[in-house]
Formats: C-alpha cells, structure tokens, sequence
C-alpha cells in the first residue's frame, strides 16, 4: 500500500474539490471544515501519510503541548483558538468603509487600529460602522454564509 502513497498525494493537486470533501469523509470520519482548497489538500496529504507511516512519536507530542503551554502560559482560551484561524501576526486587514480605507495590524495579543490595541475584530468593526459586525465577515476573512 505504501507505493501508491506518492501517486496519491500528487494526484490531490487535480482532484476535484466535490472529491477532496468526499476523501475528508472518509478518512477524518467528519464533515470537511470550510476552508480553502489548499488547506483541505494539505490536510488530506498528512492524514494519507500518517495513515499509511504513522503518526507522530508520543514524544514529539509530548514536546508539542509543552511548547504550546509555553507560548500560551496555560490559558485554556489561548489554546482552544486555531492558530490557523488566526492571520499571522503582522498582516495588514483593509477595509473600505463609507469612501474611508480602515487599516487594521495583527498582532500578538489581537489587532491594532488607529494605534489602539483590540482584542477582537468584531469590537473594530463596531468602532467603524457604529452597529453589531462578525469582524470576520467585515474584514472578508469568512464568508457570512453558513454551510449546510
């Protein structure tokens, strides 16, 4: 089984996205989450692997959670938040809104906008438009369609 693993992996490149949730399926034994195409092929690429090699060692999980632990000093919030959620620290988010561009800086606590520090976005895009936003969704980092 381990020699067709390279022709799967490269085979995901052309694989239809309809294909690549159908695979999610049935090697995750779960829905396929609502990110891009290059995420799901990434995923699936590691989960072939780890199906057909293993996965990794109990000690390098082990040194994982405990870099983890150091870098959110233990806080449960911190650590159930994706970091692939999350955009890297230094990215830009701009945002037209009513003829004025709002720019908006990731970083390691939150965001930062017009020099003051924000834990959401959602608390930025109610600054900006005076109503209730998904800061998510105002700055185009989800869809604000949910999928069935």
């Amino acid at each position: 089984m381990t020699d067709t693993i390279p022709a799967r992996l490269a085979a995901l490149k052309s694989t239809p996205t309809r294909q690549l949730k159908a695979q999610w399926r049935e090697l995750f034994d779960s829905e396929p989450p609502p990110f891009n195409r290059r995420y799901l092929e990434s995923r699936l690429a590691y989960r072939i692997q780890e199906l057909a090699y293993g996965g990794l060692k109990p000690e390098t999980v082990k040194r994982l959670e405990a870099l983890g632990e150091q870098l959110d000093g233990g806080d449960r919030k911190k650590s159930r938040v994706r970091a692939d959620q999350m955009p890297i620290v230094g990215t830009r988010l701009i945002r037209e809104w009513q003829g004025v561009e709002h720019l908006v800086t990731v970083t390691t606590d939150g965001f930062d906008w017009q020099g003051r520090p924000y834990k959401s976005l959602s608390a930025i895009a109610r600054a900006i438009t005076g109503t209730r936003w998904n800061g998510w969704v105002f700055f185009g980092l989800k869809n604000h369609r949910r999928r069935a």
